[in-house]
């Protein structure tokens, strides 16, 4: 048996921004063969992307998907609500969490397993702008001390 391949074509950077991510998911993605191709290229953007649960139901919402240049009549819009596919127990279990919680389930990445394309979705808390500072003063302190450390390394 062999060891699928992933290839990661998409990451949503601005979610660790703006979200604690508390639990992470797999879920397949309903595309037409257009806006896979499309994504084969990289034309994909998760920038502003968010998920909704509807009628038992998982749908993203605002991901990008940039229209198949060779595409002609066959594109489809690119912001298009698209159905996420994951078992019903786990879309019942995150839509129970998220209404008791309050959290919410947002794209963190998508990726080729295989031939097909699969969506990271992440449950997450909203950060306040002060838990995005000490972040950003984390991040700053690392990189000084790594640079210190390459300097002393280098003498």
């Amino acid at each position: 048996m062999a060891k699928e391949s992933v290839k990661i074509v998409a990451v949503n950077k601005k979610a660790y921004h703006d979200y604690f991510v508390d639990d992470k998911m797999e879920a397949g993605i309903e595309l037409f063969g257009t806006e896979v191709k499309s994504i084969r290229g990289g034309g994909i953007n998760l920038k502003d992307a968010w998920c909704s649960i509807d009628n038992g139901e998982l749908f993203v919402n605002g991901m990008h998907i940039s229209p198949y240049e060779k595409g002609n009549i066959f594109n489809r819009d690119a912001y298009r609500v698209r159905k996420l596919l994951m078992h019903k127990r786990e879309i019942m279990r995150l839509l129970g969490v998220t209404k008791q919680q309050g959290l919410t389930l947002i794209p963190l990445q998508v990726y080729f397993k295989g031939s097909r394309v699969k969506v990271e979705v992440g449950l997450c808390r909203g950060k306040k702008l002060y838990d995005k500072r000490e972040d950003a003063a984390k991040r700053d302190a690392k990189r000084e001390i790594d640079r210190t450390m390459k300097e002393k390394m280098a003498r």
